[in-house]
């Protein structure tokens, strides 16, 4: 049984596009990709030399290109805050008297929660605008 190169590509292929998804490897995809480029020249009628040097050429073409873009993808998620980290910095309405004995209560991203003052002088009448500095526990800390 005679295999045309270009089916031998899609066999590279598909075997480099099973362990990228099973281990989430990006670099397997990009080489996947080169034997897809490698299989098209081989359908072509390009020669051994010229597949494998569209395998090479791809391959690293993609390692060079997507691979500091994607690096830069992945670091840049890290710097969305979520839950209660998402809430320090914010400002917030105070509704009861804040001091730094707690028991006050402030409006919060349109919810109200405990409240106290970062500072122990400070005391913060309703109606104020003040900066939640920290979260603790379900207490907001303001100032």
């Amino acid at each position: 049984m005679d295999i045309d190169a270009w089916v031998w590509w899609l066999i590279v292929a598909a075997g480099l596009g099973i362990p990228l998804v099973l281990t989430a490897m990006p670099e397997l995809g990009m080489f996947a990709v080169g034997a897809l480029a490698a299989s098209v020249v081989a359908a072509l009628g390009g020669g051994i030399v010229a597949q494998v040097l569209v395998f090479v050429g791809v391959s690293v073409a993609l390692l060079v290109v997507v691979r500091p873009i994607a690096a830069r993808h992945r670091a840049g998620q890290t710097g969305h805050a979520s839950g209660i980290d998402a809430l320090k910095g914010r400002q917030a309405v105070v509704l009861e008297r804040v001091s730094a004995d707690g028991g006050g209560r402030i409006k919060l991203a349109g919810e109200v929660w405990s409240a106290r003052s970062l500072d122990e002088d400070q005391v913060f009448e309703p109606g104020r605008q003040v900066d939640v500095v920290d979260i603790d526990g379900a207490t907001a800390v303001v100032m």
